[in-house]
């Protein structure tokens, strides 16, 4: 009789979208190139999917690896395995082969998908013998072969669904496994911070295999919205898609926006609406933030997420249109609990930095098989990020760095965020990356790189803002100007601050 109990307070991924497929099964649940496909079309093609990968042999808590630019059958292939209780793999294209390999090995999958694109990438990997299917004419030969499947009713929301992978600063990519509980759970802090209405379009331009599309396109076809399939970074069909749809979470990333914003310029934008746009606000230049608010009419999204918590644990801030002064201090987010520890995992007081710990139903369920890793990450029932922040009295919360990368110049700490948030606080600098350089005196000492649209900006004059802003010890040693396209990033946008070390 428990069981019974226990299970009917059960939701998956699949039984979400299928109760809207029923209750509007004409809506237009994908929209590829102009292409709709129905929410009813689209249970149809995610059952044979998910009766091509039966046949194939996956079974619930396998892994289907997938090797694909942005394209529908992404979307069908992460709905098939929700049916099965099976696990999408989201493997990143833009890796070096040992890479590739380290991270498909990784999962062992029984199954891999791949775009024809992407398909010469697989052919001098070691990575075991998984069946390989080409998306194209092969899998659709599988899938018309196959009958439609039906789901698994032992489907539990704790199993796995996802695993999206971490780049990290050193080592290999890290597997973090995504459960059902998980996603649900995202859908629904989205709804209580983001202001996503129901039928909302969400564009899935960012790689589906980076949680900024994926998260958000399960949780848009959970609710009732149009998911608009956009390859990459391709300003015309994104200004389109805001031309036609409503948008509930426009996202934009750092390295995304100018190439957007410079589009805009020559063709204009007319948004349908937007409920709020962005992501990631301490990483991009005010100026941009406070050009694209205006330019997509929906005030700007200060968030802190991470793809093992999703939106959590700080992302429910705001920044309004047209407030030039606003603050980078973060709200906390829905469905969680947060605090901030020392190096003994001792709660810190307000105004002192420590590394911020989180729980709640939003929260993945590990690195795969990486054991010793999960075991030090979540120590004493808690999911340690490796940032660092300060709470400040009026319970907002200020970033600080993250926790492995820090400056000790002289005995002093240093985080760079401080100082490249000063930096990045001049309308004439568009990025900055401050990285630790050796020093025989104080052993460490900061080196800012600066990217600059004002030719006449010098050196000095950074020096100077900084002599206004930061105290002696943070000030940079040196800056060097270099173009805004050579700072190295992940698929995330976000600076590899590693990878500029050996430069000074």
């Amino acid at each position: 009789m428990q069981d019974a109990v226990s299970a009917s307070g059960r939701s998956t991924v699949w039984g979400l979208f299928n109760q809207t497929m029923r209750r509007q099964p004409d809506a237009p649940a994908v929209d590829h190139r102009g292409t709709i496909t129905t929410y009813a079309e689209l249970a149809v093609r995610a059952r044979r999917m998910a009766g091509a990968l039966l046949q194939m042999g996956v079974k619930r808590g396998d892994r289907v690896a997938i090797l694909s630019e942005n394209r529908p059958e992404y979307i069908e292939a992460e709905l098939a395995v929700a049916m099965l209780g099976a696990i999408l793999a989201c493997q990143n294209w833009r890796l070096a082969a040992p890479e590739l390999e380290h991270c498909i090995s990784l999962v062992d999958p029984k199954f891999v998908l791949v775009s024809p694109g992407n398909a010469s990438m697989l052919s001098n990997l070691n990575i075991g013998d998984p069946r390989i299917v080409e998306i194209g004419v092969e899998l659709e030969d599988l899938m018309a072969a196959a009958p439609p499947a039906d789901p698994d009713p032992s489907v539990d929301p704790e199993d796995g669904l996802v695993i999206l992978y971490t780049s990290g600063t050193t080592g290999l990519p890290k597997g973090a496994l995504v459960s059902q509980r998980a996603m649900v759970a995202r859908m629904a802090v989205g709804r209580l911070d983001v202001d996503w209405q129901a039928s909302d379009a969400f564009i899935a331009w960012a790689p589906m295999f980076h949680m900024a599309s994926t998260d958000q396109q399960l949780n848009c076809l959970m609710s009732g919205g149009t998911v608009v399939v956009v390859d990459g970074m391709q300003s015309d069909p994104i200004i389109d898609a805001l031309e036609t749809y409503r948008v509930g979470h426009f996202v934009m990333i750092p390295g995304a926006i100018e190439p957007f914003m410079a589009r805009v310029a020559e063709r204009g934008c007319k948004p349908k609406g937007v409920g709020i746009v962005g992501a990631m606000a301490d990483l991009v230049p005010r100026q941009q933030i406070l050009d694209l608010m205006d330019v997509v009419e929906a005030p700007y999204c200060n968030s802190f997420g991470a793809t093992e918590t999703g939106m959590p644990p700080c992302s429910a801030a705001r920044i309004e249109i047209g407030d030039v002064a606003f603050s980078l201090s973060k709200h906390q987010s829905s469905l969680c609990e947060i605090k901030l520890v020392d190096d003994d995992d001792e709660e810190v007081p307000d105004g002192e930095p420590g590394e911020m710990a989180v729980r709640g139903p939003t929260l993945f369920s590990g690195y795969w098989n990486a054991p010793e890793t999960n075991a030090k990450d979540f120590r004493n029932g808690w999911f340690h990020m490796g940032d660092l922040f300060r709470r400040n009295p009026d319970a907002t919360y200020d970033f600080v760095d993250r926790a492995k990368y820090m400056i000790k110049s002289g005995g002093e700490n240093i985080y760079p965020a401080e100082i490249e948030r000063v930096l990045l606080g001049d309308p004439r600098i568009v990025e900055a990356v401050v990285v630790k350089a050796p020093d025989d005196r104080w052993s460490e000492v900061p080196v800012a790189f600066v990217a600059s649209d004002d030719e006449a900006l010098t050196e000095e004059a950074v020096m100077a803002l900084c002599r206004e802003n930061l105290a002696g010890y943070k000030r940079p040693r040196e800056v060097r100007f270099i173009g805004v396209d050579d700072f190295p990033r992940s698929t995330s946008g976000k600076v590899q601050r590693h990878e500029m070390e050996p430069w000074v």
